[in-house]
């Protein structure tokens, strides 16, 4: 009879550890199942959870290595498909599943991603239009935060060329996708910030696939769109193209052609206001002159009739004195009479009445009706009646 071998519970585990370890079947399996328990060690970095069925569960370890290339965020209720090493932890003799890779089950990972971060930015008010800030009517200096090599820098040199020559535009390269590109992103953003030698911003590139854009979705390049001083538009891909960077930018265009158009006013429309502003001056100051002219026409005209007036009232005067001077109420003033027959005519001679008929004489103070008596003709010298 054999004698039994007897195991430390160490040596035991390190068995069962090394029989999965050495199972090429266990050494790459794919798994679908809900993720629980969820432990995310912001420390270490280490992601630990269970996957679980309608029946079972399974414990799951992704190390940071691994967990540093997601995308997303897993979560507690989370379907997903997680491909791993099925391994034995010794000290605890507890199987698990050390994961090397995992996808949302029915939505791609990039998809959630971008719903995760735009969900969490919205609720820190980063998209929200009081926050965003005015373009400048005349800037100075245009920054471009692109690819040095690709159509859309091409485009937007050309538009800014066209539409507003005076204006400076200044270019900081960076890689727009691949490994790298949001850090390069976030950083030109930042550089141009730093060194104020921009007005405004252009941030984009060209059309492509989700993948293609995402470096525009990473919240690092959010981030540093937010935290600009300077005035961004976000130019990413084509019209029907939404990245992170389009919600938190101040301006979103719907191409990098459309950015530049945006970004400056077109100096044609500028020449064409400004000389139709100068013709209407020139018009209205027309206008004006003419109106001065009136003007002082009219005072001149003024001063003719005032002086008229004026020379008509001393013309008036004179004669009003003359006539004054030779008043018959003058004349009786100084103790002559006037005698007016039964007529009421003037008596200038005898021969207008005889004796008996009525006369009134006319003194300075009234009327004096008398008879004829007498009517006797006599020589009148330039003294006077001769005795």
């Amino acid at each position: 009879m054999n004698t039994p071998v007897v195991l430390t519970v160490s040596q035991l585990n390190r068995y069962i550890k090394s029989l999965l370890d050495g199972d090429s079947m266990m050494s790459s399996v794919f798994l679908s199942g809900e993720i629980s328990n969820f432990t995310n060690h912001y420390k270490s970095g280490h992601m630990y959870f269970s996957l679980k069925d309608s029946q079972c569960v399974v414990r799951a370890v992704m190390f940071s290595t691994q967990a540093r290339r997601l995308r997303f965020l897993p979560q507690d209720g989370m379907k997903v498909i997680v491909r791993g090493r099925v391994t034995v932890y010794e000290q605890t003799g507890q199987y698990q599943v050390n994961v090397e890779d995992m996808q949302p089950d029915g939505l791609g990972a990039l998809n959630l991603a971008y719903e995760q971060l735009k969900t969490r930015l919205a609720a820190e008010g980063l998209f929200d239009a009081s926050r965003k800030k005015a373009l400048p009517l005349y800037p100075k200096a245009i920054g471009v935060v692109t690819s040095p090599t690709g159509a859309a820098v091409q485009d937007i040199m050309q538009i800014l060329g066209r539409r507003f020559p005076m204006a400076e535009v200044v270019l900081c390269p960076v890689l727009v996708q691949g490994a790298g590109a949001a850090e390069q992103i976030a950083a030109a953003v930042e550089r141009f910030n730093r060194l104020q030698c921009a007005d405004v911003l252009i941030v984009g590139r060209g059309g492509g696939s989700i993948e293609d854009l995402w470096a525009f979705n990473e919240e690092i390049v959010a981030r540093a769109v937010v935290n600009s001083k300077i005035p961004i538009i976000s130019a990413v891909g084509h019209e029907t193209d939404f990245t992170i960077c389009d919600f938190v930018a101040d301006l979103r265009a719907p191409t990098p052609s459309a950015a530049a158009e945006l970004a400056v006013p077109d100096v044609r429309e500028l020449t064409a206001y400004v000389s139709g502003s100068t013709w209407r001056m020139k018009k209205s100051l027309g206008l004006e002159m003419h109106r001065m002219q009136i003007d002082r026409m009219v005072d001149r005209m003024n001063g003719k009739m005032k002086q008229s007036v004026n020379t008509a009232r001393l013309q008036l005067a004179e004669q009003t004195a003359a006539l004054h001077a030779f008043s018959p109420l003058r004349v009786l003033a100084r103790g002559y009479t006037v005698a007016l027959d039964e007529k009421g005519e003037s008596i200038r001679t005898v021969k207008q009445v005889q004796p008996g008929e009525p006369v009134s004489l006319i003194v300075q103070d009234g009327r004096l009706t008398c008879t004829i008596n007498e009517v006797m003709e006599e020589p009148i010298g330039q003294e006077g009646i001769t005795p």
